[in-house]
This record gives structure tokens, sequence and C-alpha cells, in this order.
């Protein structure tokens, strides 16, 4: 059985790294940095935190995988959202709040650097703008602002 476990987590560890850096895509922003993984989760937080947002959840398999003895490089998903983009969103598109809180990706590198990545809040609201309008159009907007300087606030 033991045997089982480390075939498994060898395989796992070959996959995660044959996975490779996040490339850039359609409607993501990526940002590869030289800091270290924890650095920049840290440095996200306090990012989002001076740009009016707040951090409303985390989730990440990296802890739970080296619990089971596997080691996969570091992988966190954090959602950013507040209360007054919440509130006006509702008041454009009730089915828009299913994409709340808008999330960024950090991801560790072989190389001990990590990435940041994130889908654009315009791309993640566009479809609800036929509900939305032009107003639910703007709010993602703002927030895309938002995102790009937590962004650059972060890799600093």
């Amino acid at each position: 059985m033991h045997l089982k476990r480390l075939a498994a987590a060898l395989i796992l560890a070959a996959s995660a790294a044959a996975a490779g850096n996040i490339a850039p895509r359609d409607g993501w922003a990526v940002h590869e940095t030289s800091k270290p993984y924890e650095q920049l989760i840290q440095d996200v937080k306090a990012a989002a935190k001076a740009e009016g947002l707040g951090v409303v959840t985390q989730a990440g398999p990296t802890k739970a995988a080296a619990a089971r003895g596997i080691t996969i490089p570091g992988n966190r998903v954090i959602g950013l959202f507040n209360n007054d983009f919440a509130v006006k969103i509702l008041a454009l598109s009730t089915a828009a709040m299913i994409e709340a809180p808008v999330r960024l990706y950090v991801t560790g590198e072989e190389n001990g650097s990590a990435t940041l990545a994130y889908k654009l809040p315009s791309h993640v609201f566009a479809p609800y703008t036929d509900e939305g309008g032009d107003a639910l159009k703007a709010l993602a907007e703002q927030l895309d602002r938002r995102f790009a300087l937590i962004a650059e606030r972060a890799r600093k």
C-alpha cells in the first residue's frame, strides 16, 4: 500500500511540474514575479486591503496534499470583493453575483518564484451585461482597474 501511495505522489508531482506556468489567455491577466510564493500571497492580501477589497475566500490544495505525503507547487486561490460592489451589482443583476468574489490565483514555480493570475472582472461579468447593461459593464471595469492596481502593488 505504501508503494502505491508513493507512486501516486510521484505521478502527481510529475503532472504538476509538466503542467507548467499559467500561459496568457483571453480575458486573463498573468504576471510572473521574482517573489517567493508565500510572500506573493501576503503582498496580494495587503494590496487588496489598500485598494478597498477584502479577502472573502481562500483555497488551495498545497497543504492538504502535503498532509497526504504529496508535494505539489504552491497553489492558492484568493477571492476578493467588498459590500459596496456587491450591493451595486445585485441591483443590476442577481445572477451576476454568482461570480463574486472575483478570484486571484497565486502559483509557485519550480525556480522558487511565483505567478499572479486572474480573470479580468470585465471578462467574468460579461455574460450578465444583457441584464445589467452599461452600469454593470462600468462596475466591472472599475474592478478591472482595482485588480490591476492590486497586481501592481503585489509585484513591487
